[in-house]
């Protein structure tokens, strides 16, 4: 079953934000740890969803980025200014690219046009959400176990949407959350997202596909419980499969990775017309996504 709204996921972790973009977080033993963080725009959501859950703010020990794009490294910057004490954790990766000025640009330009479609620009008015170089923190690995209060949250590296993409596992609470490395759970179909290597997303997710998941926490549209959430990540395979033919196909009838990326945008907006990414940042995704695959197709 798929759940939109935030809400309470289980007995110690929250889906937070939007339909569009959302985080989560986890409290337990009097300390919290937020899990992902948005796009910039969904702060007062997340915010007054806090306060309408009793969670106090307080009690934030830890920020987990599972990967470093724009919409879901948003509300970062806020929450560390505000609470200077808090831990920021992210893959090595992220904070190679999270350092690069010109990345941090692009973050900080795609966050305010996707805020415009949004009609939330004012809430970037308000707030100082621009990434600087004054957001820093620590890197975590495949393997580190994160602790927030007793319970454990196991990192586990799943390269290929983004080449800094981790995943979170709560082993106790057999929770999932993959960010982008899994599928992304749009009306109620799957979005592969493999971007950056997609033979890569393709091998994540057969890792992911071992763990017992009673709980799947996407960051866009919601999250997932009970059978479909124990299947969710196998229909990923499955779908990843069905849009590498597709892709592989259209290759083939245009020889032409930029008409290829258009017309792969074109199907997805006659699917899913509220997509929320604008279409010039889906040509983009596409277009990763196709040089891959062209590549391999052209050994």
């Amino acid at each position: 079953m798929r759940i939109r709204t935030a809400s309470r996921v289980n007995e110690k972790v929250w889906y937070l934000g939007r339909l569009e973009s959302g985080m989560y977080l986890l409290a337990a033993n009097g300390e919290a740890m937020l899990i992902s963080a948005g796009i910039s725009c969904i702060l007062e959501d997340v915010l007054a969803q806090m306060e309408a859950f009793g969670i106090d703010g307080e009690k934030l020990s830890s920020l987990l980025i599972l990967h470093s794009h724009f919409d879901h490294v948003g509300v970062a910057p806020y929450f560390q200014r505000k609470y200077p004490a808090l831990k920021v954790y992210a893959s090595s990766r992220a904070w190679d690219i999270l350092a690069m000025p010109k990345a941090v640009e692009t973050m900080n330009a795609f966050s305010r046009l996707v805020a415009e479609k949004m009609g939330a620009a004012d809430v970037l008015a308000r707030h100082d959400l621009d990434w600087r170089d004054d957001v820093q923190g620590d890197i975590v690995r495949d393997g580190d176990v994160l602790k927030v209060g007793d319970v454990e949250v196991r990192i586990l590296e799943t390269p290929g949407h983004s080449s800094c993409s981790i995943s979170a596992y709560i082993p106790e609470l057999k929770t999932l959350l993959p960010s982008d490395a899994g599928g992304i759970p749009i009306d109620e179909a799957i979005f592969p997202s493999g971007n950056s290597n997609y033979t890569q997303y393709q091998e994540s997710l057969e890792r992911l596909k071992a763990l017992e998941v009673e709980y799947y926490g996407a960051d866009h549209y919601g999250y997932i419980v009970g059978a479909e959430a124990r299947d969710f990540v196998q229909h990923t395979i499955e779908a990843a499969g069905e849009l590498r033919r597709r892709i592989e196909a259209v290759y083939r009838e245009t020889g032409d990775i930029d008409r290829t990326s258009r017309l792969l945008t074109e199907e997805l907006y006659v699917r899913h017309p509220d997509y929320f990414l604008a279409p010039e940042i889906i040509v983009g995704v596409f277009g990763q996504m196709v040089k891959h695959i062209a590549k391999t197709m052209n050994g």
